[in-house]
């Protein structure tokens, strides 16, 4: 009778958050029986319940592959340079925006640089390659010009993963600004004002008034990042591989499309992908609980 009463009480709000509930029953959990076909030798003739059961067969394919090990650095090296050099990158613009005081400047500042997110990746892999093609690149036009030798930038294995950070950085960093510059919007300005009063310069004021404002949303979203630490976004890993850069792009996502899609291999690839579903939620449950042991709220 009290949750009756909860809901008659605030019936509006769960009105509210109705239409997300049933997107999420219906795109995120409802799709999680599909998961069965990875214990299965499934095939689209005899459905998800008469395919044949082999058990944890096909993860023990997975770990015996030779390539396995190849795909799993890929994937974490690429997910690691994109925590330690692009995750930082949007509170370190939003600090710099946030000490802007002219408004009109600041809103043009920030349109500039939201707008590459809403550029698709295969635009920003087309600007790629019109700046760092070998034979017709701009870059490599300056660097004829200037006298030097032109650099196979796209197909270097050596700087492929760099190639990378360096696109996402340009193209979400001023779009991850919003969270952060929210969050700094609902630090009490009187503790700006306290500390300024004692002495401290713009520097200090940031250092113990801003970032330790906007920590328990940093950690929310390191934490939530690292969950997704298998995922290094198949789109753009896909339009810039190329037969020349194999062995450093290919990750787990392009595995599983490969032998998923393109061969047809459906339960293979499903235990391919919950077996990466399984090591972000480990890498989320733990993140949690460090965070939680150094005194922070953490998610749950």
């Amino acid at each position: 009778m009290k949750v009756l009463t909860g809901i008659r009480k605030d019936l509006f709000l769960y009105l509210l958050i109705l239409p997300g509930v049933i997107y999420f029953l219906l795109f995120k959990y409802v799709p999680m029986w599909g998961i069965i076909i990875s214990f299965q030798d499934y095939s689209p003739y005899m459905g998800m319940w008469k395919s044949p059961w082999v058990g944890f067969e096909h993860f023990v394919t997975l770990f015996k592959n030779p390539d396995f090990f190849l795909i799993f650095r890929n994937t974490m090296v690429i997910s690691l340079m994109n925590i330690l050099f692009y995750f930082p990158m949007p509170i370190i613009i939003a600090l710099m925006l946030n000490e802007l005081r002219l408004k009109r400047y600041k809103r043009v500042i920030q349109s500039v640089i939201y707008l590459p997110h809403f550029l698709s990746w295969v635009i920003i892999s087309g600007i790629t390659f019109l700046l760092l093609s070998q034979s017709g690149g701009i870059i490599n036009k300056l660097l004829v010009s200037f006298g030097f030798e032109p650099y196979n930038f796209l197909t270097n294995p050596g700087i492929f993963w760099q190639l990378l950070t360096v696109q996402s950085i340009w193209k979400e960093t001023g779009w991850g600004t919003i969270i952060f510059l929210a969050a700094m919007a609902g630090i009490d300005p009187q503790l700006n004002e306290a500390a300024k009063i004692d002495g401290a310069s713009r520097l200090r004021q940031i250092w113990h008034v801003t970032l330790p404002g906007i920590r328990h949303v940093v950690i929310t979203l390191l934490i939530l990042r690292l969950g997704s630490i298998m995922d290094v976004g198949f789109e753009q890993v896909f339009l810039m591989m190329n037969s020349a850069v194999t062995d450093v792009a290919d990750v787990f996502e392009t595995y599983v499309y490969r032998n998923g899609i393109q061969q047809g291999q459906f339960s293979y690839s499903t235990a391919v992908g919950l077996f990466t579903s399984v090591i972000g939620l480990l890498m989320v449950i733990g993140a949690n609980k460090l965070a939680k042991r150094f005194g922070e709220e953490g998610l749950y």
